[in-house]
């Protein structure tokens, strides 16, 4: 039973933080120091990536009529090209980070899965949020159809390095759709979308990881992913639509102040652990 109720506190910062341009990965890593799973390390790396099933059902569920690529009309069924455009401009933006995880991911989570990497790019990255959202940089880009091939891809080579602990995917991806003129609405939501095949493939390749190791699911890993799945898509709906409602009246400079602090207290946890 203790098992269950960390995952769901888990579950509760996984649906916040892989949402807000915050770092998930910055809040699991204090959060590591804080609830102690008693189970194996295996399990608990092919953890912190699967949770991300639950936040992405959010997603599919909150924007199912804008997503789904099929529709009606005089009752027969019709392909809808606008949404079907937006998949392949998704598709684009997801292969630079693809290729990337597909050949770094071990090597990343080996070499920078500490925390002086995390806590240097919360810092760089709530930098960047205060200096691009000071410079009023004029949104010329109101709606996600208006969105190009050319920016899909660009956004991509964005999310490709929230590969680097700490930098947030949404943060990244948010970062270069503002530099790029999309408004902050615009490009939070084509960030969402982006979620779905990125964190799926990423989800997938950890399950396959842990299982090619010879690893098998006891009952109770398996009650605690699920827990932890459920309760991220029940937080994640929350999150996500606090965001939308949120961008329409304020810009991202608090997510950077946040992102700042985040990381200094990240650093203090590092030295406070290195003279335990």
């Amino acid at each position: 039973m203790i098992e269950i109720l960390k995952a769901v506190l888990y579950g509760i910062i996984e649906g916040i933080t892989e949402w807000l341009p915050i770092s998930s990965t910055g809040h699991m890593i204090l959060a590591e120091q804080m609830i102690h799973f008693q189970l194996s390390d295996a399990f608990m790396e092919m953890f912190r990536m699967v949770i991300q099933l639950g936040a992405i059902l959010a997603v599919v569920v909150l924007f199912f009529p804008k997503l789904w690529p099929f529709g009606k009309k005089d009752g027969r069924i019709i392909a809808k090209l606008p949404v079907w455009r937006l998949w392949f401009k998704i598709l684009i933006a997801t292969v630079p980070g693809a290729v990337v995880m597909l050949t770094l991911d071990d090597w990343m989570d080996a070499h920078f899965y500490n925390y002086l990497t995390v806590a240097c790019m919360l810092i760089l990255y709530g930098i960047l949020f205060i200096v691009v959202e000071n410079r009023h940089i004029s949104a010329q880009v109101g709606k996600i159809s208006q969105i190009s091939y050319r920016d899909a891809f660009i956004i991509g080579l964005w999310q490709m390095l929230a590969i680097i602990p700490g930098t947030s995917r949404s943060g990244a991806t948010i970062v270069g759709g503002l530099l790029l003129g999309l408004s902050r609405a615009c490009v939070a939501e084509f960030t969402f979308f982006l979620a779905i095949p990125a964190m799926a493939g990423s989800s997938l390749i950890k399950v396959l990881k842990f299982l090619a190791a010879g690893n098998a699911f006891t009952g109770l890993e398996i009650g605690v992913l699920l827990t932890g799945c459920v309760v991220a898509f029940v937080v994640s709906m929350l999150a996500i639509r606090f965001l939308m409602n949120y961008v329409k009246k304020h810009d991202f400079k608090f997510f950077g102040w946040y992102r700042i602090v985040l990381g200094i207290i990240v650093l203090i946890a590092a030295a406070v652990t290195a003279l335990a």
